[in-house]
């Protein structure tokens, strides 16, 4: 299993605040031979609609000296991560979490608005300090 994100416990934390339900820490996945593993699974209530909604998030922090290394490594995984999703557990949907600084800065930037268009990336953008969710991008 892969270590977990400096921010881990901060979108975890964050989530639960927001009224979400941690149901897997991490969500594994198994495609073939290969086990992958999303950082959350989690899920709430819609009491509205009497049904569930369940969400992935993949948690990026974007620390290294390198926003477009940083860029490069979240994107493969995520589309790796929804392609197997999109396959197995076809209730899910996606996020990339990412600090409010990293959503300020690479993806205010025209490479980051042209990722998030043309791969459809969902976002949740997070005060790591505060532990709260700031916005939702879907």
């Amino acid at each position: 299993m892969p270590a977990k994100d400096i921010y881990h416990d901060a979108v975890k934390n964050a989530l639960v605040k927001d009224g979400w339900e941690i149901a897997n820490d991490p969500l594994r996945l198994t495609w073939g031979v290969r086990e992958f593993f999303v950082d959350l699974g989690v899920s709430r209530l819609i009491a509205a609609q009497k049904a569930e909604e369940t969400i992935a998030i993949e948690i990026k922090g974007f620390t290294s000296r390198s926003a477009i290394a940083d860029l490069e490594q979240a994107l493969g995984q995520y589309l790796l991560y929804r392609a197997v999703l999109e396959e197995i557990r076809v209730n899910y949907s996606l996020y990339l979490a990412v600090r409010k600084a990293t959503y300020q800065g690479i993806f205010a930037e025209p490479i980051g608005s042209l990722i998030i268009e043309k791969y459809r990336l969902n976002l949740l953008v997070f005060d790591a300090k505060k532990e709260e969710i700031l916005q939702w991008i879907p």
